[in-house]
């Protein structure tokens, strides 16, 4: 069977890798956009604490989590073992001591069916402090051993590699689906028409235009997303656990003496690749109240991204309606390097015709996604 994947972000590149294990040979098609999420992110993997509500969202973003040591060890098998991905620990620094009494209960009733969660403490601000030197001296913290970090760019390189090592083939380039009646056709290429049975688009916030062209409307939009990257030379930071105040700032640190602070969420951004005066300060401003310590260094490097939200928050996985052959995967939004790498195996799996291990309904695109005027197409 011939598959194409268009988008080569985690997502994408994941389908493609899981497609090829099975004995696939995908094309991978990738135009590599400045401002891709991928490329931009630092991936938090730490799920039991989050405040988000909505149950399918959270069911999938405990799945990925507990799917990366799968991953992780499959990619070793491959030889890939570069993908700054570390179990170091979540630190969860809520602005408010009393928050800490609902946020252990709900991290610990979610740790019930999640034994990869680890063990679950209370620290003091000294404690909290030892493990991450620049938090502020008052701040408690809770802290949850099974959190983890990756480095987007990394990961979604490694699992590139992979994929082609099984056999994929990895084409840069603009892609244009083909449509044919009632179902997708395949893709085209600079020119070259690529004929397919199954099209999976994971175009990131790309994507929306790319499935109008077949009449199918995508409600995902852009946000746009400055990510500050600080350094200090001859720190050691290979350990240092992720920070979450909870909100939509964090802190991670890599092995490099790096510390990245994340990160803007700026809706009706569209496309505009610019880092801006107010989103730079909003980032630094949040990020030294919560560790005053990395005042002193060094502003290495800022990135941008543009994650694919969803309308909803709800991430868009599984087959178009109206188009056959044709599968979208997409809307992540902020959690695309936690959710990512799983909701690549399961759309591989609905590809080969396998049933997902993981309910997939809730983030099905609705009946409404195509145009009535391609109805009858």
């Amino acid at each position: 069977m011939r598959v194409v994947v268009v988008g080569a972000g985690v997502l994408g590149a994941s389908v493609a890798y899981h497609l090829a294990r099975a004995g696939l040979e995908p094309t991978l098609v990738d135009r590599a956009d400045e401002g891709r999420a991928t490329a931009a992110g630092a991936g938090i993997v730490c799920p039991w604490g989050s405040t988000i509500e909505d149950a399918a969202s959270y069911a999938l973003l405990a799945a990925g989590a507990r799917y990366y040591t799968e991953l992780v060890a499959l990619l070793a098998e491959d030889g890939e073992t570069d993908l700054g991905y570390a179990r170091v620990g979540g630190l969860y620094v809520p602005a408010q001591p009393n928050e800490l009494d609902e946020l252990e209960r709900r991290a610990r009733s979610r740790a019930v069916d999640a034994p990869e969660a680890g063990r679950i403490e209370r620290l003091s601000p000294a404690d909290a402090r030892a493990l991450f030197p620049p938090l502020r001296r008052e701040q408690p913290a809770l802290f949850v051993s099974g959190g983890a970090r990756v480095d987007g760019r990394r990961l979604a390189s490694a699992l590139q590699r992979a994929a082609v090592k099984h056999k994929a083939r990895l084409l840069n380039g603009s892609a244009e689906l083909v449509r044919r009646g009632h179902a997708v056709a395949g893709v085209r290429v600079g020119g070259e028409l690529i004929e397919a049975e199954r099209v999976v688009v994971a175009a990131g916030a790309w994507a929306p235009s790319l499935l109008r062209s077949v009449g199918v409307e995508l409600a995902v939009a852009p946000q746009r997303g400055q990510i500050v990257h600080l350094r200090l030379a001859g720190t050691d930071t290979a350990r240092w656990p992720v920070l979450l105040p909870l909100s939509s700032y964090y802190l991670l640190a890599f092995e490099d003496a790096r510390v990245v602070v994340g990160a803007t969420r700026e809706t009706n951004s569209g496309f505009d690749y610019r880092l801006t005066a107010a989103g730079v300060a909003e980032v630094l401003n949040a990020g030294l109240a919560v560790a005053p310590g990395l005042a002193a260094w060094t502003l290495h490097e800022i990135r941008i991204g543009f994650r694919p939200l969803a309308h909803d928050n709800r991430p868009k996985l599984g087959p178009v309606p109206g188009v056959d052959k044709l599968f979208v995967a997409n809307g992540l939004g902020p959690s695309g390097l936690s959710m990512g790498p799983y909701a690549g195996a399961l759309i591989a799996d609905l590809v080969l015709g396998k049933s997902p291990k993981f309910a997939l309904a809730p983030f099905n695109l609705p009946t409404s996604s195509l145009r009535e005027d391609m109805t009858q197409s």
